[in-house]
């Protein structure tokens, strides 16, 4: 029976589930192995038998590294009427993928 849980990482929270491909915040890690201990819920899928932290529980979530990137460009464009200012630049978000392996 697999397992879900609940994580956070970079001042988010994600679902995850085994097997998941998640991109979450830029990690800095070495190696290709993650562990995240920051564990807020973990049930099974079924939702029959729950372990809710307080605030976190006693659980880790393992994953894989896949890839590093950086997301598609965004443009940011400040414009004020009638006194011929504007500013236009570009940003583009660094992310981790990972593959959430399994849940303890």
């Amino acid at each position: 029976m697999s397992k879900i849980a609940v994580i956070k990482t970079g001042g988010k929270q994600y679902l995850v589930q085994e097997g998941a491909l998640l991109k979450v915040e830029k990690l800095l890690i070495e190696g290709d192995k993650v562990e995240f201990d920051n564990v807020l819920l973990v049930a099974d899928a079924s939702g029959e038998s729950m372990d809710i932290g307080k605030p976190k529980t006693k659980s880790l979530v393992a994953a894989k590294l896949v890839k590093q990137g950086r997301a598609k460009k965004i443009l940011v464009v400040h414009y004020k009427a009638k006194v011929r200012h504007h500013k236009k630049y570009g940003h583009r978000q660094p992310f981790t993928e990972v593959k959430i392996g399994s849940i303890n």
